[in-house]
């Protein structure tokens, strides 16, 4: 018997100079535990004078969390915050009632530049999804980093393996980073009902069935399972236990599908908070009606 019971073939996003991987939500499974959405961003590579410019764009009811493999991406939000993230770090953005954010690339853009990462949104518990916003940014060096048999672990989020990182998360979760040498494995204990494997890279295979690269892999729960390596591989890890019923749209998800038409109204109407020293604003995909106003497409609702 398989222990892998989906597995994902991701969507390719084209965001405006590079591309990302999305495989959540997907139209087979749309969230692991919290988690409802991974993006596989890049590799990139940017020559000089180009780079990232995410505009400044609205989150309600959800957290993201920003790790990267390479390169360097600037945070700004509504809170004031400005936040470098290199690679090894975690921006961790909860964006409870409303929140507004951009990420662009470092303003000096003299040189070529790579940009390689994974950017994943967690769906906030009933109980926190109103919370006031916050942001946090974690060094590399105050995560929980070990090797043993060759295989190199990061604790990105959550409790893991006897461990716990420091990132302050608001469900049972967890998210590693797993570093693997050739013929050594991982193993993976069966500590929370939803799991996954995302292939970073090719040479992998759980519990002896090989994973094609970039592809997540859901995985049957109550088990410890094995992920192995015939070559120097990476992948991603995420765990956790459900939420509930949650809808998204666009960059908004909620428990609540009205919460959501309030946020499109509140977007539209400029209640949300502006990020300092940015202008630009992204209008709500839809039709533009004679009015003016957006004719947005319907919830999605995801469980």
């Amino acid at each position: 018997m398989s222990t892998i019971s989906q597995l994902l073939k991701p969507h390719i996003m084209d965001l405006g100079g590079f591309k990302a991987r999305r495989s959540l939500p997907h139209e087979h499974r749309q969230m692991v535990g919290p988690f409802i959405f991974f993006d596989h961003l890049g590799p990139a590579v940017f020559p000089p004078g180009k780079g990232v410019d995410v505009r400044p764009h609205p989150h309600i009811n959800l957290a993201t969390v920003t790790y990267l493999f390479e390169g360097v991406l600037l945070h700004r939000d509504s809170l004031g915050s400005v936040q470098e993230i290199l690679p090894g770090a975690v921006n961790w953005m909860t964006a409870g009632r409303g929140i507004v954010h951009s990420e662009r690339s470092p303003s000096t853009r003299d040189l070529e530049a790579t940009l390689h990462a994974i950017q994943i949104w967690v769906a906030l518990p009933d109980e926190h999804e109103e919370t006031e916003p916050w942001f946090r940014h974690y060094p590399a060096e105050d995560l929980p980093v070990w090797s043993e048999n060759g295989v190199t672990v990061t604790l990105i989020a959550g409790k893991a393996c006897d461990r716990s990182s420091p990132v302050e998360t608001f469900s049972p979760m967890f998210y590693l980073d797993v570093l693997l040498q050739p013929e050594t494995q991982f193993v993976l204990p069966n500590e929370c009902s939803e799991r996954a494997v995302y292939s970073v890279t090719e040479g992998l295979s759980i519990n002896g069935e090989p994973l094609e690269q970039h592809r997540l892999a859901v995985l049957e729960s109550g088990e410890s399972i094995k992920i192995a390596s015939s070559t120097q591989a990476r992948c991603i890890v995420i765990g956790g236990e459900p939420v509930g019923k949650r809808y998204k749209w666009w960059n908004f998800v909620s428990s609540s599908p009205e919460r959501i038409e309030q946020a499109k109204r509140d977007w539209q109407e400029g209640r949300f908070g502006k990020v300092p020293d940015e202008t630009e604003f992204i209008p709500l995909p839809g039709e533009v009606l004679e009015t003016g106003k957006v004719q947005p497409n319907e919830v999605q609702p995801l469980s």
